[in-house]
């Protein structure tokens, strides 16, 4: 498909997002936002990995194109800035400068800004914020996750999250050999919805999630992030987890080797930026029945009947751990359990 073509068949899709899920006025400023590979990338990153970059920024192009061109009575801008490398990691400051200066911005990026201060100032500012890490061109399509009903997903997610208001502790298992318990006492549990239509909202895009910050210290067990529910994982991955934090990565191939490094596990680092990148971070259940895709986590991770978890920088999300990482893995058929009342069932819900 063509730049022109692509263009074309996103279109009303690009206009819906902006008028249903941003609430756009007349007179608003807009910035769109990506990232793009520097010099060192190229040798870095290898050629699949590359093109998808490289895709993602020119989808953000023709994001801020229909923009420009269909929303006359508003300030269109297009910003774009290097490569992090990891989710949650700060971009330039002059990038986060720059987004508190608009009504509403979308962040078309290949690493995530929802869990970065740049993100938080802009939001803070009034802007209205659509965080799209890893959004490929197919969501915009008619089945896509884009095009679910986010007046339902947002009327299940509250349902959701006023059932498991004042829980107190989470057991979750998995046939695949999940099993990790934590406390949620006193925390609040959020929703994202899809809708930003307020000063300071913001979320992901597709949308569709009710999360909570489990309590720092209190997790205990192992996860199992199956192959083919992360991007690029050809083995099952296992961590495990002690006292809220990540002690040990298991298989995983390539992949796993990546986490071991930047987890400060081989070789073994304790120090207080490597004890934050292991933190369990966040806990999310995905409410969007249009999202299918297993191995793109921002797709995934709202998929229906699944579940989340993350590790890493939770201060935006109500703890206290602030990192330069945040990295969510999904579980698929999760069996989940609340004060030890059966909240799912093989990735069914108990209510409906």
């Amino acid at each position: 498909m063509n730049v022109l073509e692509l263009k074309n068949n996103i279109k009303q899709a690009v206009i819906n997002m902006f008028k249903i899920n941003m609430g756009l006025k007349p007179g608003e400023k807009v910035l769109v936002v990506t990232d793009y590979p520097e010099k060192d990338h190229w040798s870095k990153y290898n050629v699949s990995l590359l093109e998808d970059i490289v895709n993602r920024s020119l989808l953000a192009r023709v994001v801020y194109d229909i923009a420009y061109e269909e929303f006359e009575d508003n300030e269109v801008k297009f910003l774009t800035y290097p490569l992090t490398g990891r989710h949650g990691a700060e971009p330039p400051s002059c990038v986060g400068d720059e987004m508190a200066k608009y009504n509403v911005v979308i962040a078309i990026t290949s690493f995530s800004l929802s869990h970065t201060n740049a993100r938080e100032r802009a939001t803070q500012a009034g802007a209205r914020v659509a965080s799209m890490p890893g959004f490929t061109a197919d969501m915009f399509l008619p089945e896509g996750p884009m095009s679910v009903d986010y007046t339902w997903v947002s009327s299940f997610s509250k349902k959701i999250a006023e059932y498991l208001k004042g829980a107190k502790h989470i057991r979750i298992i998995t046939e695949s050999g999940t099993d990790i318990e934590f406390s949620v006492e006193g925390r609040e549990w959020g929703i994202d919805d899809g809708i930003y239509d307020k000063p300071g909202a913001w979320g992901n895009l597709p949308a569709g999630e009710v999360y909570i910050a489990p309590v720092e210290g209190t997790a205990y067990g192992r996860i199992v992030v199956e192959k083919g529910w992360y991007p690029r994982l050809e083995e099952d991955m296992v961590l495990h987890v002690r006292d809220g934090l990540v002690v040990e990565v298991e298989g995983g191939g390539n992949i796993g080797d990546y986490f071991r490094e930047v987890l400060g596990l081989k070789p073994r680092i304790d120090d207080e930026l490597h004890r934050a990148r292991r933190n369990i971070a966040e806990f999310g259940i995905g409410t969007n029945p249009k999202a299918k895709r297993p191995d793109n986590v921002l797709e995934a991770e709202k998929i229906f009947g699944t579940i989340h978890i993350a590790i890493g920088d939770n201060i935006h999300l109500g703890g206290r751990v602030e990192a330069d990482l945040h990295e969510d893995f999904i579980i698929p058929k999760p069996t989940v359990y609340v004060d030890g009342k059966l909240f799912m069932d093989k990735g069914k819900h108990v209510i409906t």
